[in-house]
């Protein structure tokens, strides 16, 4: 496994623990800086910053692309592995949005359930045209 996934995986732990037991982003990166093997890198600290920043705008984002579920009823680990790629697939330029929808697919495949990848897949799938036309000509 690759250190970007290592950082998206850290980056998930921090949302989860912000998302279930309402912690503050300094709060959550010190918890996890204190578990043991357990480190946050650049990548990492990026993904998460830049998640919990702009998280009701990505959740819009979500919302709209996920007919029919609205985020309350989404597993926790689903709805922030959503939310990680969503903020990548916006934001980043120098990974292609389907290295972006792999890496959530395999995340929620480790992670969460047996149908996770499938419904993480398929919202992520809608959300490609939410790139910004200078980040998709730029692969």
């Amino acid at each position: 496994m690759g250190s970007r996934r290592n950082s998206r995986e850290t980056a998930l732990q921090l949302l989860y623990l912000c998302d279930t037991c309402s912690f503050g982003p300094k709060e959550a990166i010190t918890i996890i800086s204190n578990k043991a093997g357990c480190e946050l890198d650049h990548f990492g600290r990026d993904l998460f910053e830049g998640t919990s920043e702009k998280k009701e705008y990505i959740d819009q984002l979500i919302s709209s692309a996920a007919e029919n579920w609205e985020m309350s009823r989404m597993a926790t680990i689903d709805r922030n592995i959503l939310r990680l790629a969503t903020f990548e697939i916006t934001t980043t330029v120098e990974t292609p949005i389907n290295v972006i929808i792999n890496e959530a697919v395999e995340i929620a495949k480790t992670f969460s359930t047996a149908d996770s990848s499938k419904f993480v897949n398929g919202i992520l799938d809608k959300l490609k045209i939410t790139r910004p036309k200078t980040l998709t000509s730029k692969k």
